[in-house]
């Protein structure tokens, strides 16, 4: 069995690359990176309320695909959540993924969202 540190490769830059063992991609290519010209007005007064400078944990999310509908990821409940069909899409990737973007945090501010269900199953309070 080859040692732990082995098993990263060499190549990583930061401190924090180094940490999780894998490239931090929006540090290697700027298409990653959100372009805030194209902000929903949604995001605009979400990124104002909460008195942020930028998406940070949102820079990552990308709209994607499952099973040939428009999806956006949510890594709290470990599976994709389907864009509605009326939901027209623009063209534009960057636009796409704001849209992504949105629908992510208002899908986790639902009550519709699994972890409300959870806490209302099993809080204490």
């Amino acid at each position: 069995m080859p040692e732990k540190d082995s098993l990263i490769p060499e190549d990583l830059g930061s401190d924090r690359e180094k940490e999780i063992g894998q490239h931090i991609g929006y540090r290697y290519d700027v298409n990653l990176l959100p372009d805030y010209q194209r902000l929903t007005p949604f995001l605009k007064k979400y990124i104002e309320t909460m008195g942020w400078d930028d998406l940070n944990w949102l820079e990552d999310v990308h709209m994607g695909y499952e099973e040939d509908r428009a999806a956006v990821f949510d890594r709290n409940i470990n599976g994709w959540v389907t864009v509605p069909e009326t939901l027209e899409l623009p063209d534009n990737q960057q636009d796409r993924d704001m849209v992504a973007r949105e629908l992510l945090i208002k899908f986790q501010m639902s009550k519709r969202h699994p972890m409300v269900q959870l806490k209302e199953a099993y809080g204490k309070f």
